[in-house]
């Protein structure tokens, strides 16, 4: 039975370990028999296991077809038709989403028509800007009092320029006139 990593690990860190106590005089000799017992204890990978049974299936008279594995990678063909049909398939599904918004759309639009037809005009007109005040995202204080600063500083600092200006510019008339 093969052992694990872990088992395989945890010997020969217990072998150095031995060696680093024992000194380096026999290290050549240890050396030698951990190679021999580290090459006994590792199976053939995978890969090579799996192609030494596809062929030996092969020798018996079976299809290669039929002795793939689950997990043996598809043709490059397969793969382009199943990744085209994933892209179809999300395709159609947000051509899906997108009509059913276009629905949901326009049967709102339907809905505040026959309200708009029912009301009269003034009160239906409050009545449509109450509902669009409802819609509106109201700032929180804080963004609020910023947005006063901002808009206080900008103005401040746009009157400043201005006066300069117009303070310049009249006194070039004044010399002129």
């Amino acid at each position: 039975m093969a052992k694990t990593r872990q088992q395989r690990k945890r010997e020969r860190r217990a072998r150095e370990a031995e060696e680093q106590q024992r000194g380096a005089d026999g290290a050549k000799q240890r050396k030698s028999d951990s190679r021999a017992q580290h090459d006994t204890q590792i199976p053939v990978s995978g890969d090579v296991a799996e192609v030494e049974a596809v062929e030996a299936g092969m020798a018996a008279g079976a299809a290669e077809a039929d002795l793939e594995t689950p997990d043996a990678p598809k043709p490059r063909s397969v793969r382009r038709a199943e990744a085209k049909a994933v892209k179809q398939a999300e395709k159609r599904q947000r051509e899906e989403q997108k009509r059913r918004e276009s629905e949901q759309l326009a049967k709102r639009q339907k809905q505040a028509q026959a309200e708009k037809r029912q009301r009269g005009g003034v009160l239906g007109f409050l009545i449509s800007c109450w509902a669009e005040l409802r819609k509106v995202q109201w700032p929180d204080r804080d963004t609020l009092v910023q947005a006063t600063a901002v808009t206080i500083v900008f103005v401040a600092v746009a009157a400043a320029y201005l006066g300069a200006l117009d303070s310049a510019f009249s006194f070039l008339i004044k010399q002129i006139l």
